[in-house]
């Protein structure tokens, strides 16, 4: 009886540990790989699976999510021979878990190591000046190359990102260092080309200035010669209205010239300062002329 019993408690347990081992549950965005006498046998999906108990073994089990790899800081020799420090981060996907196990060991290492070797060679056909500046580029010819070599291993490059690609510190030193010795270079060069174009200007407006001055004296002479014929005109027109009742020109001109003379007079003898009185050069003659004789 009691034997019995142990029999049977025995075999249930046995029962029981055979159903554990032949019944699997894989959860969502999971896939396991199992293997029959260290050979692969199938691949169980999400949900409820059932294997050969004691024979089969779940030998790996692989995420179908979206992995994260973050490729380490590397420094890089480019084209010109500058040293600039660069660091990546891949995004990739698990297609075939078969392939993923048997095609290569440590898929994450080797994709790592695959990026920081291509990204190498990206940067080294590039100088310095491209390479900071061309991250979209690099980025594309990065993914499209990664791509291609690991889809072999059931795996799928999602996108490649490049974290940081700046220049090593002694080169960033002798970039300030050159930026520094340019924009002095740039602020003598408009400094003399401001001094330059000071000078022209004041050149130009002297010479302006002269030009004008001379049109001015050539301006001013035009009218001086023009008052100078409208006086003339003016003294012609008086000595023919005189000539003309006296039929004699030359008395005309006599009695222009007697005006502008006992004008004359009549100015200095008004003046406040005038201290002399002026007689006629020829006063007898001035003195019958004036009596009519």
């Amino acid at each position: 009886m009691n034997a019995g019993l142990y029999i049977a408690i025995a075999v249930l347990i046995v029962v029981l540990i055979t159903i554990a081992q032949g019944v699997r549950l894989v959860p969502q965005g999971y896939q396991w790989v199992v293997q029959r006498f260290g050979k692969y046998q199938k691949t169980l999906m999400p949900g409820l699976n059932i294997i050969v108990p004691y024979f089969d073994q779940v030998a790996y089990k692989l995420t179908t999510k979206q992995i994260v790899l973050d490729i380490p800081s590397q420094e890089v020799i480019t084209k010109d021979n500058a040293i600039i420090i660069t660091s990546a981060v891949g995004y990739i996907s698990i297609i075939d878990p078969q392939k993923a196990v048997y095609g290569v060991d440590n898929y994450s290492f080797a994709i790592q190591t695959k990026v920081q070797t291509t990204l190498r060679s990206i940067i080294g056909e590039m100088d310095l000046d491209s390479a900071l500046s061309s991250r979209d580029q690099i980025k594309s010819k990065l993914t499209e190359t990664i791509a291609e070599e690991i889809e072999e291993w059931g795996i799928s490059l999602r996108s490649v990102e490049i974290q940081d690609i700046n220049p090593s510190p002694t080169m960033q030193q002798a970039m300030e260092e050159q930026a520094s010795a340019e924009r002095a270079r740039r602020a003598t060069v408009t400094k003399a080309e401001g001094s330059k174009e000071a000078q022209i200007l004041e050149a130009t407006g002297q010479k302006q200035a002269q030009i004008l001055e001379a049109q001015g004296r050539k301006e001013a002479a035009e009218q001086d010669a023009k008052a100078e014929l409208a006086l003339a005109d003016a003294r012609q027109k008086a000595i023919q209205m005189v000539a003309e009742p006296m039929n004699d020109k030359d008395m005309a001109v006599v009695y222009l010239l007697g005006e502008k003379y006992i004008s004359a007079l009549g100015d200095l003898a008004s003046s406040e300062n005038s201290k002399s009185i002026v007689l006629p050069a020829d006063l007898p003659n001035a003195i019958k002329g004036l009596i009519g004789k």
